[in-house]
């Protein structure tokens, strides 16, 4: 169980154990051959964030991988599945917006936990655009992958030379100045990224680095955002110092991963130029714990530091006005305890209300990533990216921990629903 959810919902919180026994095995089979269904739900209480309000006894037809109706009241169509929701509540999909999905397995779990679109901020051997891909052409149920590919670093990852060998004279030594980064960032670029990913700090989950040092100039990430933007793709800047997050910002990138110690003129300057905060605040958390994704009393005692920074950071920019996403910054590996559902709980702890924590995790993130005209909302038109809740997630958002129903692109991939003692593993029967 994940001490941060303990710390924060402690009645309510769902182990994840035994959430991954039940994804499982109650993972339909309509899931594993990728066929969209048409399904019609009816008695929903539709929330929808596009909108302010609860449209209760709702009827929502879903035919192709699409919404093709929200009605309140609505009839089902004749010969239709029709899924009666009995008043639980029809949510659209989560977007994690940082994660590091590597393979199938971590794609699956974030998919059996809420998260129907994710953008990777970083993954070795391109495994990022290779999911993206199957996930295109229908070989699985989800989520969405926007792809980064590599981090673009004074040091890249060895994968990155034995993929670009071309590169290779960059190679154990400091990728430093407008040619060599433009360089590296064409790489990426020409595997069809839909991101470039800069490291514009040192990261805070090794104990040897500093997360506060900066590693590029302004004028480095001037010229690596007009190489990125030349060919229509936007950068995401990694940058817990304010230093490297401010030259990051000033350099034109789109959002800001982290920005634990962002001081408020630089806030500002992210409200002035529209860039985006993706705080990811329960994994600062999960250094503070052992297990998870980081075990070492280094970072714990680092992560202590640096928590209520980054809460207070989140804090401020939200007052400003600078739009915040939620994000995990997880790669949902076998060891994970960190979920979406956990970035919503601090997001609502540091004054967020529950319908801007919802927004942070759908529409606003949809914005960021560029898709905020097909998923994030439910309503007519919109890729059927949905989930099925018990009770009202802006009356406690710790529901996010326990989802009875995944839909991506109008494939039913978990359905927890409704249980028979005489199907195998429990299965809902269609």
């Amino acid at each position: 169980m994940s001490q941060l959810a303990a710390r924060l919902v402690p009645a309510r919180f769902i182990p994840l154990s035994r959430l991954a026994v039940l994804a499982a095995c109650l993972a339909t089979p309509t899931a594993a051959a990728g066929q969209a269904e048409e399904i019609t739900f009816t008695g929903a209480s539709v929330l929808d964030p596009g909108t302010s309000g609860v449209v209760t006894n709702a009827t929502v037809i879903v035919r192709d991988g699409l919404i093709v109706s929200v009605e309140a009241g609505g009839e089902a169509p004749a010969g239709a599945r029709v899924v009666d929701l009995g008043g639980r509540y029809l949510v659209p999909g989560l977007i994690d917006a940082h994660v590091h999905i590597g393979d199938l397995g971590s794609a699956r779990r974030a998919l059996m936990s809420g998260v129907t679109t994710a953008r990777s901020m970083g993954a070795g051997f391109f495994a990022d655009v290779g999911l993206r891909e199957l996930f295109r052409s229908g070989a699985f149920a989800g989520p969405e992958i926007l792809a980064a590919g590599y981090h673009v670093r004074p040091r890249p990852a060895e994968g990155l030379f034995l993929d670009e060998p071309a590169l290779s004279d960059l190679l154990d030594r400091d990728v430093r100045g407008a040619e060599a980064l433009g360089r590296v960032a064409r790489a990426m670029l020409n595997r069809g990224v839909d991101f470039i990913k800069v490291n514009a700090t040192e990261r805070a989950g090794l104990p040897e680095t500093d997360p506060r040092k900066p590693f590029f100039t302004e004028a480095e990430l001037s010229g690596l955002v007009a190489e990125a933007s030349g060919r229509g793709v936007p950068v995401a800047a990694h940058a817990h110092g304010d230093r490297g997050g401010r030259a990051a910002v000033a350099a034109g990138v789109r959002s800001i991963e982290h920005g634990t110690y962002l001081r408020e003129e630089t806030l500002r300057l992210m409200l002035e130029r529209g860039t985006f905060l993706v705080p990811t605040i329960a994994v600062v958390s999960d250094l503070t714990l052992p297990g998870g994704d980081y075990d070492d009393p280094t970072l714990q005692v680092r992560g202590r530091h640096m928590l209520p920074r980054v809460r207070e950071t989140a804090a401020a920019a939200h007052a400003l006005g600078v739009p915040v996403v939620a994000a995990t910054d997880t790669g949902y590996g076998p060891e994970s305890v960190l979920r979406l559902s956990h970035e919503l709980i601090e997001l609502a702890g540091i004054g967020l209300s529950e319908l801007d924590a919802i927004r942070a995790a759908t529409t606003v993130a949809a914005e960021l990533l560029g898709v905020g005209d097909r998923t994030g909302r439910v309503a007519e038109g919109f890729e059927a990216d949905l989930l099925v809740l018990d009770r009202s997630p802006l009356e406690d958002i710790g529901q996010y921990q326990d989802v009875l129903l995944v839909m991506s692109d109008g494939v039913v991939a978990l359905d927890r629903l409704d249980f028979r003692a005489d199907e195998p593993g429990g299965r809902r029967v269609p």
